[in-house]
């Protein structure tokens, strides 16, 4: 939780005599990337946290560069993102504290998109491709994650989510994707920028899986009256932490198993054309 601390605690620490909020928010930029990306713009696949996971989804929906429309480059929401950081950061220096709220806003609705793209993965993988044990996993782990903000916006569109991604559940990735675009606009964030599933070996998005084409949409649209950061928002920088964390862990369990056990941590395995095949788009 790190991440989520760091970022909404420059808030209550924010007023022009003090370095504190400064530091929190510097604090919640690192957790986000991790030392594993290094200084080189994109970081590095080497990455584990939440900055890996948006480089990682845009090439998977067609959503890297400036204009979110490259399967190269780094991600859109990176982008976008280390822009409101930045902003953030030159506004809290001055002690511009309340100017500070919507440039967090704005950030947790670019923070959502790959939670959103994550669980969109999954539910065509295991609607139709036949997904197994993992796939499901990973699933429900990224709907559960994002369902929050969903519900914020439309209680029916979250439980649809959940509905077809719980473990065990007979998933449509229609019905997810449907419930995901009703709510685009008071998530505010668009259909460009979530993009489409992207078949990279047939050099097309996936029948079905296409970008819903804009932001309108069916959602209603909340405004929230008061400027506190609301409930769902701090759910979304958590989830995103720990989606992030999990993996790490998973990965320091791997390396202990090798070294007890004296079997290979990671086994080579053959490209395959589909989605997901490789290791590099896990």
């Amino acid at each position: 939780a790190g991440c989520a601390n760091g970022i909404v605690d420059s808030g209550p620490d924010c007023n022009s005599k003090s370095s504190a909020a400064v530091h929190a928010w510097d604090e919640g930029v690192a957790f986000y990337t991790g030392s594993l990306e290094g200084p080189a713009a994109g970081g590095n696949t080497a990455g584990v946290f939440s900055y890996r996971l948006a480089e990682k989804r845009c090439a998977n929906f067609k959503t890297c560069g400036k204009q979110s429309d490259s399967v190269s480059g780094v991600s859109f929401v990176n982008i976008q993102l280390f822009e409101k950081l930045s902003i953030g950061q030159a506004k809290l220096l001055v002690g511009q504290c309340e100017a500070v709220r919507p440039v967090l806003r704005d950030m947790v609705a670019l923070m959502s998109i790959p939670l959103i793209q994550g669980t969109l993965r999954y539910a065509y993988k295991i609607d139709k491709m036949a997904g197994g044990g993992k796939e499901k996993g990973e699933g429900a782990i990224f709907a559960a994650a994002i369902v929050p903000h969903v519900h914020h916006c439309n209680a029916a569109d979250a439980d649809a989510i959940l509905n077809n991604m719980f473990l065990g559940a007979s998933t449509s990735f229609a019905a997810v994707k449907k419930a995901f675009e009703n709510s685009y606009a008071c998530m505010k964030i668009t259909c460009e920028e979530v993009g489409g599933l992207w078949n990279k070996a047939e050099n097309k998005y996936y029948a079905g899986a296409e970008p819903c084409g804009g932001a309108a949409n069916t959602g209603t649209v909340k405004i929230e009256e008061n400027d506190s950061l609301p409930g769902w928002a701090l759910g979304v920088i958590i989830a995103v932490c720990v989606l992030l964390a999990l993996c790490c862990v998973g990965i320091v369990l791997v390396i202990v198993r090798e070294k007890v056990y004296g079997k290979p941590a990671f086994t080579p395995f053959v490209a395959a054309g589909t989605v997901g095949a490789s290791h590099e788009n896990r």
